[in-house]
């Protein structure tokens, strides 16, 4: 049961970052592989704001939120709207060199030592059967739900996120009917780094933030992603909490040092096997 505890926790995480890169993928079909750097901003924003600047957190929080904003919206107009050449495989090449390039900056900005970021909670150890969980855990837990519910409610029930639901479907159809793809390609960046940046925000009291935190868990989020089915969000947040569960219990029985390397066998797993993910389902197009 400790174990499952561990892998919920991580798994939350997981699947936040997920929800990231589905926001990007349904809207403009792309793989953001700078989605972890954003975890790392969070992290980094909010360590500047509440324990450098010792800002008040209920007022670091949106601050740290509305920069991520941001920044997310900036990233899509300087690397993504003005590549020349908009085919897949340069636009992913662009995001791993604004990765790159988001990571080098960080390193300069905030060096290259761990920083400790301060409790938001007091730390308490609840019992539960089989095991222990911290005040820590179940606040990314409780978070994490939290947001994928509101995300969904947003896409739903919001103009802005019908807007990003009718892109997906159809683009040209989308502007025919009055909708900026422009203006929905924006605000996909700008959402999916504030899901990052939660992620990194509320994980941050308990890893510490490093300029480079965003590889492995861009990595894993993105496993996440593809375990669960690309362009589905409730599938992206089962298939975090099942990479979590599946990492933590693996350390059980193989050295601790090989557990990051689950993720990319899972991976290839899905790959090989069921290319749609656990939960996805084949589409099919008239031609």
């Amino acid at each position: 049961m400790q174990f499952l505890y561990s892998g919920l926790t991580s798994g939350s995480i997981y699947g936040l970052v997920a929800l990231g890169f589905n926001i990007i993928y349904n809207t403009t079909g792309l793989i953001n592989f700078a989605q972890g750097e954003f975890v790392m901003l969070g992290g980094m924003l909010i360590y500047t704001l509440f324990c450098m600047f010792e800002v008040p957190f209920y007022t670091a929080l949106p601050l740290t939120l509305v920069g991520c904003f941001i920044i997310g919206a900036l990233y899509e107009r300087v690397f993504i709207h003005m590549s020349r050449y908009k085919t897949e495989v340069n636009l992913i090449t662009v995001t791993i060199a604004a990765s790159i390039i988001m990571r080098d900056v960080a390193m300069h900005v905030w060096g290259r030592d761990s920083l400790r970021v301060d409790d938001y909670i007091p730390v308490v150890n609840v019992q539960m059967p089989g095991g222990v969980i911290s005040s820590q855990s179940i606040l990314i837990i409780a978070v994490s739900m939290l947001v994928a519910w509101g995300l969904n409610l947003f896409l739903k029930k919001s103009k802005y996120g019908k807007a990003m639901r009718a892109c997906f479907d159809d683009q040209r159809a989308a502007e025919t009917c009055g909708i900026s793809v422009r203006n929905v390609r924006i605000m996909s960046f700008a959402v999916s780094s504030v899901m990052a940046a939660i992620a990194g925000i509320i994980i941050s009291p308990i890893t510490f933030v490093t300029y480079d935190d965003g590889i492995m868990i861009g990595l894993k989020g993105f496993a996440a992603a593809i375990l669960g089915g690309l362009g589905n969000f409730w599938a992206a947040v089962a298939g975090g909490l099942l990479l979590g569960i599946f990492e933590s219990f693996s350390a059980s029985v193989i050295p601790s040092g090989y557990k990051d390397a689950m993720a990319f066998f899972v991976i290839l797993l899905i790959l090989f096997l069921k290319p749609d993910g656990l939960f996805g389902k084949k589409k099919a197009q008239r031609v």
